[in-house]
């Protein structure tokens, strides 16, 4: 752990190999997250993630040892020290603060619907835009949602666009990518799970009393809303109540208002 690999050209086999990372199809063929910054990267640590390459930036050796004594897994770890220069052409960020890592994809499957008794969900069909699958996130981890679910077709939610916006929260709720639709709507049901569809022609939201205790909102595509298929099998759609002159709310808006109230 005190030595080194330092990486100081452009030629050089793993700076290229980190490079490749930024392409998340290539990413995720290897299990890969690439994280950018001091926050994220300490979120990623705090979390538990599997920590593979710690890659930073010469002139921030001082965050490196401060590290070491805060979180012991990263004596396991590989270390790539950069030269500034080549460190910040790796990172994407516009103003890189010499701290990047790889971490393996978090990988979570069946267990998040273990839960007995009250529970809550969020389900993305085919959202596309990161910054509302970030923002989407993290309300879903500030109102203790048990997990996100989302169709594979969906924006990657390690994307590192998405990374930024949910501000960490990727690292602390659950994850989980389904094939489709109907396959969410098959474990929701066995699961014993309710479904609500936030939908422009839904009931307005004052005008429903209570919802049950084990239940999934569903958010659709940002252009498009929900599907057909999709709105015919929810339980329920409801609306938010808009008194002004604006048509509807952004995907993400809209989610965070529903995801309050369905929390309280």
């Amino acid at each position: 752990m005190d030595r080194y690999i330092i990486i100081k050209s452009k030629e050089n086999p793993r700076y290229r190999s980190l490079c490749a990372l930024h392409d998340r199809k290539a990413a995720r063929a290897q299990g890969k997250v690439f994280i950018e910054g001091l926050r994220l990267c300490e979120d990623a640590l705090i979390s538990g993630l599997s920590l593979q390459t710690l890659i930073i930036r010469q002139d921030r050796i001082s965050v490196l040892e401060d590290w070491k004594g805060k979180y012991p897994k990263i004596a396991e770890a590989e270390v790539l020290m950069f030269s500034v220069d080549i460190f910040d052409k790796l990172c994407k960020t516009v103003n890189p603060q010499g701290i990047a890592m790889v971490v393996e994809t978090p990988v979570y499957s069946s267990e998040v619907f273990g839960k007995q008794g009250p529970c809550r969900y969020i389900v993305l069909e085919h959202l596309q835009d990161p910054g509302n699958m970030g923002t989407i996130i993290r309300m879903a981890d500030a109102f203790a949602y048990d997990a996100v679910l989302y169709t594979e077709d969906s924006v990657d939610p390690y994307n590192e666009k998405v990374l930024r916006a949910s501000m960490g929260s990727c690292f602390h709720i659950p994850l989980v990518s389904f094939a489709d639709a109907e396959t969410i709507f098959q474990t929701l049901v066995e699961n014993r799970i309710f479904s609500i569809g936030a939908h422009l022609h839904g009931r307005n939201l004052s005008d429903v009393s209570s919802f049950p205790d084990r239940k999934a909102l569903w958010v659709g595509n940002e252009a498009n809303g929900l599907t057909d298929t999709t709105s015919s099998h929810c339980d329920i759609l409801v609306k938010i109540e808009m008194p002004g002159k604006a048509e509807s709310l952004n995907a993400a808006s809209a989610a965070s208002i529903l995801g309050y109230i369905l929390a309280r």
